[in-house]
């Protein structure tokens, strides 16, 4: 520690790198990249708080293997289990569930290395609205080392899968929809006004456990396993037919073996309220013939509200559509404020770690928090030695 301490002190200018799932510039740098792929150990799991104290370059599959064999289990995951514990925290990553907090609202401590080589530790109970600013940091405040995270008893997840929804289904019934299951996706290529497929993942045990049904508010049971794309192979997804594992390997719609998604692909999505969820869709449905041509598939969810400044679901009941693209970027540089513009009247946020063109201006009118934001990056990195292009634009809007 004392020697990376004195390299982060050193450096002029640097940035650190995760996993690599981020598609914008979140992470880039023309000068000097630190990567944490060595920090990758458990280093406590306190049965007494309900807490794991983790390195920060561990990926969430290896920390759900720890934790499953241990008898615990983490509250969500997202997609893919390929993402690091400091980059999903950092960029507010999410999973699904009406009920369930993205990956960062799991945080309860955290420590990172300043820009002045200094170490700093700050907690849920004892550090207030500086640990709030603190969790969605955006790679901005330093060298994050350590993440505390809470945890709970293990649990079993069955995963059923449905095709071919009536879009028009979620115009009454989105809430049931969505809510039936511990975590519920739908699957769309904006063809037809159908949904191509529904993820139900029912945790055991749970009142209302959801069942294997023939039919779903129109939708029909998989006989198969089926990938998101449904041109693709399902051998790489999380077994499903209502076979019953491991919360960890049914949360997720990919294994952690496997090539994720399609593989090579380009990325986007937005957060918007969960009231506006119907509207919104529709929105981006009426952009059908120019989005579809270029994208393998749409994924929408539902995450809780949190209280964390920077996230995206800060205060705020969400629901995320989140495109797939086709690794076409030309196109899809094009589609990108269509998009925006569709989704404008309904406070849409972009993610952080995909990609978007939304201006500062927008982004602080949709972040009341944004110029404190700015301020504790200052005070933590005075001379912006984590500073790269996309904080320059994002965040201060220079």
């Amino acid at each position: 520690m004392e020697d990376a301490r004195a390299w982060i002190k050193a450096q002029p200018r640097f940035k650190v790198l995760g996993t690599r799932h981020c598609f914008n510039d979140i992470a880039d740098s023309r000068d000097e990249f630190l990567s944490l792929g060595s920090l990758n150990k458990v280093l406590a799991l306190d049965k007494a708080n309900h807490t794991v104290t983790v390195e920060s370059g561990i990926r969430y599959g290896e920390l759900a293997v720890f934790l499953n064999d241990n008898g615990y289990a983490l509250h969500n995951l997202a997609s893919l289990p390929h993402i690091s514990v400091a980059g999903g925290v950092a960029t507010g990553t999410h999973g699904s569930g009406v009920h369930n907090g993205n990956l960062s609202s799991a945080v309860m401590g955290m420590e990172f290395v300043t820009a002045s080589g200094d170490v700093v530790s700050l907690s849920r109970h004892q550090h207030g609205e500086q640990f709030l600013a603190a969790v969605v940091h955006l790679g901005g405040i330093g060298v994050v080392t350590k993440v505390t995270l809470a945890v709970e008893p293990t649990y079993q997840v069955r995963q059923y899968v449905y095709e071919n929804l009536p879009m028009a289904g979620l115009e009454h019934h989105f809430d049931e929809i969505m809510s039936a299951g511990y975590s519920v996706s739908l699957f769309t290529d904006w063809r037809n006004r159908n949904i191509n497929e529904v993820w139900i993942k029912s945790r055991l045990g749970e009142t209302g456990n959801f069942g294997t049904k023939p039919e779903f508010f129109g939708a029909r049971a998989a006989v198969k396993n089926l990938h998101p794309i449904r041109d693709l192979s399902a051998e790489n997804c999380t077994p499903q037919m209502g076979v019953p594992g491991p919360w960890h390997e049914r949360l997720p719609h990919f294994k952690m073996g496997f090539t994720p998604s399609s593989g090579k692909e380009l990325q986007s999505e937005y957060f918007v309220p969960r009231e506006h969820s119907y509207a919104a869709i529709m929105a981006v449905e009426k952009l059908h013939e120019q989005i579809s041509p270029h994208l393998f598939i749409t994924e929408v969810r539902c995450i809780a509200a949190d209280d964390l400044w920077m996230s995206p679901c800060g205060h705020q009941a969400s629901t995320t559509i989140h495109f797939t693209w086709k690794p076409e970027w030309e196109a899809v540089r094009k589609l990108l404020p269509q998009i925006e513009a569709a989704l404008a009247p309904f406070r849409a946020k972009p993610h952080w770690g995909k990609l978007f063109t939304m201006p500062h201006e927008r982004l602080a009118e949709l972040y009341p928090k944004m110029h404190a934001f700015q301020q504790l990056l200052h005070h933590y990195d005075p001379g912006g030695k984590f500073r790269n292009a996309y904080l320059n634009r994002v965040v201060f809007g220079v």
